[in-house]
Formats: C-alpha cells, sequence, structure tokens
C-alpha cells in the first residue's frame, strides 16, 4: 500500500483535478461548533465540510461510545450526498494535529475505498507555507457511493476483551499519558484505561507539526510490536477517532493491517462488569 499522508506540495499540484474532493474535518471535542466556524472563516480551496459528530457518527445509546459508527450502508448515503463517488480521489485534512483527520480516512477505507489520502500537517501547515484560502461554502454535486465494508479492520468490545487473554494481541491507546493512567478525565465518566494496553500518545507521530519520517516511525513500532504482526496490534483511544493518528503513522511506515477498536474507551468504559486499570 502507498503511504496515506501527501503533502501540501503534492496537493497544490493537483488541486484542478476534476475528481478531486477535499474534506475539512476539523472539530474539538469540548466544542463541537469550530470546526465548522474555522471553515467559514477560511479553508482550503474547494473544501467541503463533514463534521465528526454529525456526518461521520450514528446515533448515541450511552453505551456505544461517543462517537459510534455508523452502518455501512448510512455512511455510504452521506458520502453520495456530500459529492463522493467511488471514482473520487479524496484528500482529508484538519487543524493539523492528526487528531481527527483519521476518522474519515479510515471510513472510507473500512467502506473499500482506497483512494484516499490525509494531508501531512493539515491545514496549519498550507497557511504557514502561504497558500491560498477561501471562506465560500462549497457544496458538491450529489452522487452515488457504493459501500464494499471490510469488517476485517476493525474489532467489537468482546474482542478486545478477548484479546487481554491473548498474549500475541497487543493493544495501543493513542490517549495523552495522564488520561491513560487514570490521573484526568475530561471527557468521559470513568477514568483508566484498558488494562494491558500499552500507551502512545498520537502527538508523538509528529514533528514540527509533520509526520515524522517512515523509517523512524517503522523503528518506533516495531519496538511496541516487540515481534507481532501488525494485524495482531488493536488501536484505541477516547472514541476511535484520535487512535487514527497511530495507524496512520504504521501505514506510512509499510505496517499495515491493524485493526481499530471504534467504540475505545467512551465505549468500554460504560459497562462495568469491564476491567479498568491505572497508573
Amino acid at each position: 500500500m502507498p503511504s496515506p499522508l501527501i503533502s501540501t506540495s503534492e496537493l497544490a499540484a493537483i488541486i484542478n483535478d476534476p475528481n478531486l474532493v477535499i474534506v475539512d474535518t476539523r472539530h474539538d471535542l469540548m466544542n463541537p461548533s469550530i470546526g465548522r466556524d474555522a471553515y467559514a472563516a477560511g479553508h482550503i480551496p474547494g473544501a467541503i465540510y463533514l463534521s465528526i459528530d454529525e456526518d461521520m457518527s450514528a446515533a448515541k445509546t450511552g453505551k456505544n461510545g461517543r462517537h459510534p459508527l455508523p452502518t455501512p450502508e448510512a455512511f455510504a448515503v452521506t458520502l453520495g450526498a456530500k459529492g463522493i463517488s467511488n471514482a473520487s480521489k479524496v484528500v482529508v485534512y484538519d487543524q493539523g494535529s492528526a487528531m481527527f483527520v483519521g476518522r474519515l480516512w479510515w471510513m472510507l477505507r473500512w467502506l473499500g475505498h482506497d483512494n484516499v489520502y490525509v494531508l501531512d500537517g493539515g491545514i496549519a501547515q498550507w497557511v504557514k507555507e502561504g497558500r491560498s484560502t477561501e471562506t465560500k461554502t462549497n457544496v458538491l454535486p450529489a452522487t452515488t457511493f457504493t459501500a464494499s465494508p471490510r469488517d476485517e479492520m476493525r474489532v467489537t468490545a468482546e474482542q478486545t476483551q478477548a484479546a487481554l487473554a491473548t498474549p500475541q494481541r497487543r493493544i495501543l491507546d493513542a490517549r495523552a499519558a495522564e488520561r491513560y493512567r487514570g490521573e484526568v478525565e475530561p471527557v468521559d465518566p470513568v477514568a483508566g484505561h484498558i488494562p494491558g494496553a500499552f500507551n502512545r500518545a498520537f502527538p508523538n507521530n509528529l514533528r514540527d507539526g509533520v509526520y515524522k519520517p517512515a523509517d523512524e516511525l517503522r523503528a518506533e513500532f516495531e519496538a511496541l510490536l516487540a515481534g507481532r504482526k501488525p494485524e495482531e496490534l488493536i488501536h484505541q483511544c477516547g472514541s476511535g477517532v484520535s487512535a487514527l493518528a497511530n495507524m496512520i503513522a504504521m501505514e506510512h511506515a509499510g505496517l499495515s493491517g491493524s485493526k481499530l477498536y471504534a467504540g475505545s474507551w467512551s465505549e468500554w468504559c460504560t459497562d462495568a462488569s469491564r476491567p479498568v486499570a491505572k497508573a
């Protein structure tokens, strides 16, 4: 698989491609309106906006986490309505933190669409380089997207719990270290982490606002894998979003096949029968 990353210069070179769809996915967990407001204030020319809460999540039940996945069929309808088809080349960006951009990248791949890339450095890198932005709201003509789901890319809470008793599996928590240790919990009702999970906070993949070189990331993740295959690693975070920065880093490093526990901690901690660890 090619790298999931596209540079700002590479995007600038293809920005007039009629099959290109640029998607702004900026977000803020504590103030979800910030993403849409930031888009209105200025975005990459031609970009449309998709909300993690409104466009990329199903209804919350109180037991399925903060950003539950919609069904493939429902999300395919959303993609078509937004103007994304199976023929589209999609470039996704966020504010540059890498915290949110992975959601749409992963969901498109989950639905069988590999022609999707993450803008390395996000809009922060784009603006830093003096590239132009616009404020008009872009709306693409509706089209059709046909989903071909790859459910092997994800695991459930039950499969994640079963992995606790399987030494060959490894769980990687992408949250900040203090949240992982259970010292603070600003978002979810219970503090702590899944027992046995390792911690790699997602910003560790970046340097100067962009992803580290592939060979450096490969060495770091191979140390975490400790001889395991990439497909034996399960990514999780608070709600299955920021964990994808670790998956993107692995894919960029040529370590393909790791899985996502999409419900992540926000789903895990709603069931008191599931174990919790601290420190």
